[in-house]
């Protein structure tokens, strides 16, 4: 009864209630989005292996699929740290990222310059329809609707840049290989980034990257010699800057849903307007890795292992020190009997502890704007946390066999599937 009358109320006030109580709930909610690259030190041991791997890693599905043609940049020189971190911010300034993101929400057409709403309406989840005619009216739900889109789709665009070194087995543990210098770029590593301006064919673009040739090796040898095997990943993570100064540019000076010539020479001329704000770094603890499951006639799912562990774990460390950068995942049932307990399809894979806690949140619409409530606290329960990383259920790892993790309630009640788990 108390239920109802909150949903009356809220209508009542302009406010909807946005659940999803039906079996597509898990799928129906806001994620961000990502781009994924990979800095390949392409002189070190099993680079084109490492390469390979990672680009077979499929993106999250916590997260939109934000991915440009080019995913490799290979390298082979020797800075600083120092220098590392901003010989990368000035990649991604120089070939202007930011601007070939801000085209991607938008399905921009590089030749005509013509641009589309559908990814917005879609990852908004926004009706097509009502959203067509609310911006065709220019009315203010419209208005708020697209100011909506932008704070919490297009603003919540991440690039990831992977920096991968193989740490050699030794027992020095020494890490084999060498680092980006975009200053001291050989011609190839020149023509690879030149191609990611003109939004060059990603494979040509890797073909051009590779700047270094691994010496081969049979998989009898690659089997023995990757027992033990070892990466360590250095991850950077950038933030797409959008605010209401750049939208207004965008908008006004650059989208068209026709071909307009002014308007395309306008954002090409204009790149420089979009940035990426640099938030920091994580650094993976090169530990080894369980290669129970894997065949000796399957090496290359070693590295493939190994790799993604590792970026998995990264991505953790990063959602935890940058708030903006945490995941959302949406209840998929709650269960009453014997005390009230909720499950999410969320496992280690994303970093679930016992020792963690996680708010409820509601998400309401009001006005054409997506409102998020907190409702209530669970927490994690021990044995019951579901291990979803790569090749778990082949190593026989505890709670694989599970297919969401169960946490208990701490606080709040009327929880039901679509609400969604954030972590504190």
């Amino acid at each position: 009864m108390k239920k109802t009358l909150f949903f009356a109320l809220l209508i009542a006030s302009g406010i909807s209630v946005i659940a999803q109580n039906n079996g597509n709930s898990t799928d129906q909610y806001r994620r961000s989005s990502i781009y994924s690259l990979i800095v390949n030190h392409t002189d070190q041991s099993y680079a084109d292996h490492i390469r390979n791997q990672f680009l077979a890693i499929p993106v999250s599905d916590k997260y939109n699929d934000h991915n440009l043609s080019v995913r490799v940049v290979g390298v082979a020189f020797k800075p600083s740290k120092k220098e590392m971190d901003n010989n990368v911010q000035r990649f991604v300034s120089e070939n202007h990222i930011a601007s070939r993101l801000v085209g991607r929400w938008f399905d921009r057409d590089k030749q005509t310059g013509e641009c589309n709403m559908n990814v917005v309406k879609a990852r908004g989840l926004y009706d097509a329809t009502e959203f067509d005619k609310e911006m065709a009216s220019h009315s203010t739900r419209g208005l708020a609707m697209l100011q909506d889109a932008g704070e919490d789709l297009i603003g919540n665009t991440y690039l990831i840049v992977n920096e991968v070194r193989y740490v050699d087995k030794g027992a020095t543990s020494k890490i084999v290989g060498t680092t980006l210098n975009v200053l001291t770029m050989t011609a190839g590593a020149v023509g690879a980034i030149a191609l990611i301006a003109a939004g060059g064919d990603a494979s040509t673009a890797s073909d051009l990257m590779d700047l270094g040739k691994n010496t081969g090796q049979s998989l009898d040898d690659l089997a023995s010699s990757l027992k033990g095997f070892r990466v360590k990943i250095t991850t950077r993570l950038f933030q797409l800057n959008w605010n209401d100064t750049i939208s207004n540019f965008f908008y006004s000076q650059c989208y068209s849903e026709k071909p307009d010539a002014v308007k395309k020479e306008n954002f090409e001329k204009n790149r420089d307007k979009f940035t990426m704000r640099y938030l920091g770094k994580v650094v993976s603890k090169g530990n080894k890795t369980s290669f129970l499951g894997i065949s000796e006639d399957e090496p290359l799912q070693m590295i493939r292992k190994a790799t993604e562990r590792a970026i998995d774990e990264n991505v953790v460390d990063l959602q935890r020190k940058f708030p903006q950068f945490r995941v959302k995942s949406p209840i998929s049932d709650v269960v009453e009997a014997g005390g009230v307990v909720v499950k999410a399809p969320i496992g280690k894979k994303e970093g679930v502890d016992p020792m963690h806690k996680y708010e409820v949140l509601e998400v309401r619409e009001s006005n054409g704007r997506i409102e998020y409530h907190k409702v209530g606290t669970v927490q994690p329960i021990s044995g019951l946390v579901w291990d979803n990383r790569f090749m778990a259920h082949e190593e026989g790892a505890e709670g694989a066999d599970l297919e969401a993790t169960t946490f208990k309630v701490l606080s709040g009640s009327g929880f039901y599937p679509g609400m969604l788990l954030r972590e504190l």
